[in-house]
């Protein structure tokens, strides 16, 4: 099993195929599998990485606290040591907060950034934002995080032929470790890098869902504080675009790469 020794931890990663580098990072709760249906098709022409998040799939989940800059300094050594600098880096929800802090902390790792419903930062601001995110603590107190995985698996794959997708994504999230998650989640909450998108100069893709948590237009908005970077939104899609409409962000996401030099 290929593992990175880190200052605390073993960080569990794969590498399939050759050639110009990607990493992709991983949603809370979620881990390199995630990518299975980008990994085969970006594998023959691209030098692929995936990785477990501390505290999530096969890397080690050490007490807290965990941070996003941890996160992004875990993923800028897993880079370092696989000697894949400057890298394409590709991050959806929390993995999108992951790249943007990994490239505002590491610039010269990241060849270009690709962001995944997600954005620059995750701070509380009204009552009903408050209570979304303490309902989440709760049910996986509570509840545990089966039942977690069950809530999120009807938002994220809503329609009756996905039950599938559904089931599996039950099955995975009930593998997680609660107390790592309840970290992870912590480490999100009042994070951002907002005040630092101008610094970002590297070509910028942002992937929105059209029917993401988020709107479209808070992408726009981050979108266009960023001096080099442009928007594409995937009509009839949800959060989890990368497992729900595979072929239309694959190819998305391939045409960006294909314009960089």
């Amino acid at each position: 099993m290929p593992v990175l020794p880190l200052r605390d931890i073993n960080l569990y990663y794969e590498v399939a195929g050759q050639g110009d580098p990607i990493v992709f990072i991983h949603g809370l709760g979620s881990s390199a599998r995630d990518w299975e249906y980008q990994v085969p098709f970006f594998a023959p022409r691209y030098r692929v990485v995936v990785f477990d998040v501390r505290g999530h799939g096969r890397s080690d989940k050490p007490p807290g606290p965990y941070s996003v800059p941890l996160f992004a300094q875990d993923a800028a050594a897993l880079i370092r040591a696989l000697e894949a600098a400057p890298a394409h880096v590709v991050g959806i929800s929390m993995g999108g907060m992951i790249a943007l802090q990994l490239a505002v902390d590491e610039p010269a790792l990241v060849r270009s950034l690709v962001v995944v419903n997600s954005g620059p930062e995750l701070v509380v601001r009204t009552f009903r934002e408050r209570l979304m995110i303490l309902q989440r603590f709760l049910i996986v107190r509570l509840l545990g995080m089966r039942k977690m995985g069950e809530v999120l698996s009807q938002r994220l794959f809503p329609r009756p032929d996905q039950a599938p997708l559904r089931q599996m994504f039950v099955e995975r999230w009930a593998e997680n470790d609660p107390r790592a998650y309840r970290e992870a989640m912590r480490a999100l909450v009042g994070w951002s890098v907002a005040d630092r998108l101008g610094d970002i100069r590297c070509p910028t893709l942002v992937i929105a869902s059209d029917q993401d948590y988020t709107p479209v237009s808070a992408k726009e908005a981050y979108v266009a504080r960023m001096p080099n970077a442009r928007l594409v939104v995937i009509p009839d899609a949800h959060h989890a675009v990368t497992v729900e409409r595979p072929e239309e962000f694959n190819q998305v996401l391939l045409d960006f790469l294909m314009q960089q030099p």
